[in-house]
């Protein structure tokens, strides 16, 4: 019966998407001209925006499954149409996003997001935080980090010239005396990793970096071929710290607004 329930509850979200999806298309059509979308302009219309018949041509599909698409039926679009109605429609990247979201599937050309550029004033708003915190890229690259942190992890990042908190985990022995139960937080950290990265897995910087962890410590490729995924959530961080002794943090991670492969993580100390 809950399944029962739980599904017809989904297929409702599903159709409720769908038609938001529709009406949202409609809307955006309206704006764009026939020029901006590379048509001759024509005579007069007597309502704004390209017509179906158009975004049709221009995506490569039939105007039939195009006005089903708007109408918010139960159709397969793949990613590759909803790319090319998202540029045909010249959409920003909030409403790309939301497009995408609509539709339940990823984005094909996310790395165009990625060139974003990040505040100016990052270091800034990361040092107005009282509990250890700092900023990661898709890498687990350290962006940004502030005093706090430092104290906690005894200077680390600031003594890597590049630092990355895998390559900390498993290549600096400082780790393994600081983080508490130090094996199963790595074999953790790797699949919160897998996680993570996956909408960036064809990129090159990523790639290299997981390539060279595998050369370089054993104990990573081990755990990276078992194919463990599991949701970066936070939850209590434990460390054994030479001068405040056995320490209990909960993690909370935001996402950035503008570069969506970046992160905030912070150390709360409100843990009993």
């Amino acid at each position: 019966m809950e399944r029962t329930e739980a599904a017809t509850s989904e297929r409702q979200a599903h159709s409720v998407r769908r038609r938001a999806l529709g009406d949202f298309l409609r809307s955006v059509r309206a704006r764009v001209t026939p020029e901006s979308a590379g048509l001759p302009g024509g005579a007069r219309r007597r309502t704004p925006g390209l017509r179906r018949e158009e975004v049709a041509q221009l995506a490569g599909i039939s105007v039939t499954w195009y006005t089903w698409i708007e109408q918010g039926r139960d159709i397969t679009v793949s990613p590759g149409v909803w790319a090319r109605l998202a540029n045909i429609l010249h959409l920003t990247r909030a409403e790309r996003h939301y497009l995408f979201e609509l539709a339940e599937c990823a984005d094909p050309e996310h790395g165009a997001a990625l060139t974003d550029p990040l505040p100016t004033d990052l270091d800034a708003c990361v040092n107005s935080i009282t509990v250890p915190a700092y900023v990661l890229d898709r890498c687990w690259n350290v962006l940004a980090r502030n005093e706090p942190l430092l104290a906690l992890f005894g200077g680390w990042p600031d003594r890597s010239p590049q630092p990355n908190l895998l390559r900390y985990i498993f290549e600096d022995p400082a780790a393994r005396d600081l983080v508490v139960d130090w094996d199963s937080r790595a074999r953790r950290v790797v699949a919160e990793f897998r996680a993570d990265a996956a909408p960036y897995a064809d990129e090159p910087d990523l790639r290299a970096l997981i390539d060279d962890l595998q050369a370089r410590s054993p104990l990573f490729s081990h755990w990276w071929t078992r194919q463990t995924v599991v949701e970066r959530e936070g939850g209590n961080r434990e460390f054994r710290h030479p001068r405040l002794g056995h320490v209990t943090y909960r993690q909370i991670t935001f996402r950035l607004a503008i570069r969506p492969d970046c992160k905030l993580v912070m150390l709360l100390t409100d843990v009993d």
